[in-house]
């Protein structure tokens, strides 16, 4: 991809990968990994889910996904039970605990990304938010 002779593909890459780290940094201090908060803001999003769909959603292997939901298990942050309509299937879900982990860290990703943004020109704000239809797609694709 030939961006034009401003940024390349590669360089935008990275200033994209570098924000999302910036982001990602802010969480409580609860001890919890990435993989296990993308969970828990998929479970947010979505409900009640069979740890099938659960690794599907996040491209990785069932038993891999039986790792993460273990740790998520024993911090107390989501429950397993016996899905009702079929006995060989399990239905996981979040706790209060886990709610709350996932409402705190979003918290602090919008209020530090409020204050970045409030430090921005505004012109540069403008210019972020006639980007952001094209990042959403990017982000969806």
């Amino acid at each position: 991809m030939n961006m034009g002779s401003r940024m390349d593909a590669d360089e935008l890459r990275l200033i994209v990968q570098k924000l999302a780290r910036r982001i990602r940094a802010n969480r409580p201090d609860q001890g919890i990994a990435d993989a296990q908060l993308s969970v828990l803001f998929l479970l947010d999003r979505e409900g009640e889910l069979t740890p099938g769909r659960i690794a599907e959603n996040e491209h990785v292997t069932p038993p891999s996904i039986n790792r993460t939901l273990g740790g998520l298990e024993a911090s107390g942050w989501i429950r397993r039970r016996p899905d009702p309509g079929d006995a060989r299937r399990v239905l996981v879900s979040m706790t209060d605990a886990g709610a709350a982990l996932v409402q705190e860290t979003r918290r602090l990703r919008t209020a530090w990304f409020t204050r970045r943004l409030a430090e921005l020109s505004p012109e540069d704000r403008r210019a972020l938010e006639a980007a952001a239809p094209v990042l959403r797609r990017l982000a969806q694709s």
